[in-house]
């Protein structure tokens, strides 16, 4: 149950921030759910395989290459989902660092219903 209010909220997160910001466009709710949906995947699959294989250059950047991977993310949403697009790069980057903002302050807003019942 919890995931699928993450994946919900994170939906939100992605239609407030495509009516923000210039060059992202997102057709409706359903494509919002379908865009949320696989940026956990892409997530959970693709994005440790990126941080394997960049490390280094991980490490000699002090992790801020992981914006940089974060907006490949962003951009192969694009590809994969019908409705959702992304003008470019520049595009990509602002939205993932905005989207990974308004994740952690409503999935904290999850974890805040939880202490309260400890």
């Amino acid at each position: 149950m919890k995931t699928f209010l993450k994946i919900l909220l994170t939906a939100l997160a992605v239609i407030l921030l495509a009516n923000i910001l210039p060059g992202v466009v997102i057709d409706g709710y359903i494509s919002a759910i379908i865009v949320a949906i696989v940026i956990s995947l892409l997530n959970m699959f693709v994005r440790s395989l990126l941080v394997f294989f960049t490390l280094p250059a991980t490490l000699v950047t002090f992790g801020l290459f992981l914006f940089v991977i974060n907006a490949i993310i962003i951009l192969l949403a694009d590809k994969l989902v019908d409705g959702f697009a992304v003008s470019g790069f520049l595009a990509a980057l602002f939205f993932s660092i905005l989207l990974s903002i308004f994740r952690s302050f409503l999935f904290s807003l999850l974890d805040e219903d939880r202490m309260n019942y400890e």
